[in-house]
């Protein structure tokens, strides 16, 4: 997929020591001011994706009969396979929310059931789908499977893009120290500029039918993009060490 182009990169360099504050003018008498510093301003940027980590399955089914403990038995029974099923494969009973609803449709009792699993484990995901549709067939209806981000999973993707983006930063300031045969010394500044976050898309004429998604597109659908453009001044501290240049 193709991807938003980022945004140019700034860079500046002062390789020629300036006038600190304070410092007398000439002619002055007062004592020598400390040595100015010398400084490399570099601005850079990162992105990264990260597809969703949980994917939420619905199971519905039903049953309308002319008793109502009929009706109640017949859900019953394909609730408790479904439950088993899923715990068997790993599936965590906390993962695993199940809502009834029992009511009279004029003379027969209908009793409604939904399962609500949530997977992080796409596999397991698949494996207890397919064998609910082997094993009960058209007695339950499966939604197609919702995929999100966890706020842990997000957050991790916002210090990954941000780190990336200072890492970045930095190789750029040493390439243009050494470019100038100097040495970068320790960040004097580091501050994030712009942040941005998006979602994945796929063809238009796709989403019109979004039931008739595969799963991939699902994931790819449902994966999470974001870039950070920070800004950057580190110190120069002198002339490169030729010995550390070879290594």
């Amino acid at each position: 997929m193709a991807l938003p182009a980022a945004p140019p990169a700034r860079l500046f360099a002062e390789l020629v020591p300036a006038q600190l504050p304070g410092q007398a003018p000439a002619g002055r008498s007062r004592s020598p001011p400390p040595p100015p510093g010398r400084e490399v301003q570099v601005s850079g940027s990162a992105e990264l994706s990260a597809g969703p980590d949980r994917a939420r399955v619905s199971v519905r089914l039903s049953s309308r009969k002319g008793a109502a403990g009929e009706a109640r038995s017949s859900v019953a029974r394909r609730l408790e396979y479904i439950a088993q099923s899923a715990r068997q494969r790993g599936l965590p009973e906390e993962n695993m929310t199940i809502m009834e609803d029992f009511s009279r449709v004029e003379n027969t009792y209908q009793m409604e059931a939904e399962v609500c699993m949530i997977f992080s484990d796409f596999g397991k995901m698949q494996n207890v789908c397919n064998l609910l549709i082997e094993k009960l067939g058209t007695s339950v209806t499966i939604c197609p499977p919702h995929f999100y981000h966890t706020p842990e999973a997000l957050d991790t993707l916002r210090r990954q893009v941000c780190v990336a983006a200072v890492g970045n930063t930095r190789r750029k300031a040493q390439e243009v120290c050494r470019l100038f045969g100097q040495s970068l010394g320790k960040p004097l500044l580091i501050r994030e500029e712009e942040t941005k976050e998006w979602g994945g898309h796929i063809d238009s004429h796709v989403l019109n039918s979004p039931n008739s998604l595969t799963l991939q597109e699902r994931i790819q659908n449902a994966t999470v993009y974001a870039s950070c453009r920070v800004f950057a001044v580190f110190e120069i501290k002198g002339k490169e060490n030729r010995r550390n240049k070879l290594h």
